[in-house]
């Protein structure tokens, strides 16, 4: 069932567990992404970034979720990744995506309220609920670089989640978008500082790389919703290149697509149970 992101997060943040929350490239890995969730009985967000719905419309991205989500019994939310404007929230909003996310982080911080509270105002209007981040998460994903990136204030934080309305935070600690090339050292009492003054749910986004303990320490800490990118192409590439490596013939992209949706659904059933969601349906 398509649902939105409110209620999912409020239940993970009650009952001390995070949902996790995938990047979407293609048919493929949103069938494995389902199907992992379905397998392990477990609430799921599954994501689309600017980048994405460049190379294919946010119509087309949700036709396939909600086809497979019409069929499922889980809980199932498509949601705007890193909304750079407006617009494109609007657009996503407008057709249909069940969660948003505005992401004025690069932004001062009055400006990044003012857009955020834009955001909020309209899609709450529908029951629509909004991602918003304050800090930036560093590193490059797609066409998002965020350079080093900037530490969440915690004070601050207190005042934007009061001022904006958002629903939900992303949170800087020390994460990163892309392939790490150190194991990340991560700010767990900054994380902390923000659980004891923000009282929505937090989110923590460069997830891929980090050591699966470290996760589950930041969801004790606060977290409820985990963003998961990188892994999920390596995993699909992965499958693709072993096909082709083995059968440099082939021709049909269902062989290689299937072992690709193989490896993200084996990924993302790993990571259900690294952030606590599974069997909570």
């Amino acid at each position: 069932m398509l649902v939105t992101t409110k209620k999912m997060l409020l239940e993970a943040q009650k009952n001390h567990y995070a949902v996790g929350a995938f990047n979407v490239e293609n048919m493929e890995m949103v069938q494995a992404v389902i199907a992992a969730a379905e397998e392990m009985h477990s609430p799921i967000i599954i994501q689309t970034t600017p980048s994405t719905l460049k190379y294919a419309s946010p119509e087309l991205y949700l036709a396939n979720v909600k086809a497979l989500a019409n069929k499922a019994e889980v809980p199932i939310a498509i949601h705007l990744d890193h909304g750079n404007s407006f617009e494109l929230a609007m657009q996503t909003f407008r057709c249909g995506y069940t969660s948003i996310m505005i992401d004025g982080s690069q932004k001062p911080f009055e400006e990044n309220i003012a857009l955020t509270s834009a955001v909020v105002k309209a899609a709450h209007a529908a029951n629509i609920s909004v991602e918003a981040e304050l800090g930036s998460v560093g590193g490059k994903e797609d066409s998002l670089d965020n350079g080093e990136g900037g530490y969440t204030d915690p004070s601050k934080a207190k005042e934007f989640v009061e001022r904006s309305g958002c629903d939900s935070l992303a949170v800087a600690i020390g994460t990163a978008h892309g392939v790490y090339k150190h194991a990340p050292k991560l700010d767990l009492n900054r994380l902390s500082a923000i659980r004891e003054v923000v009282d929505i749910p937090l989110v923590l986004h460069g997830t891929s790389g980090v050591d699966d303990e470290v996760v589950k320490e930041c969801v004790q800490r606060g977290i409820c919703k985990v963003n998961y990118a990188t892994d999920l192409r390596i995993a699909y590439t992965r499958g693709v290149k072993e096909v082709l490596a083995e059968n440099p013939d082939t021709i049909d992209p269902k062989k290689y697509g299937a072992r690709g949706r193989e490896y993200v659904k084996q990924y993302v059933m790993e990571k259900m149970q690294v952030v606590g969601s599974a069997h909570r349906i």
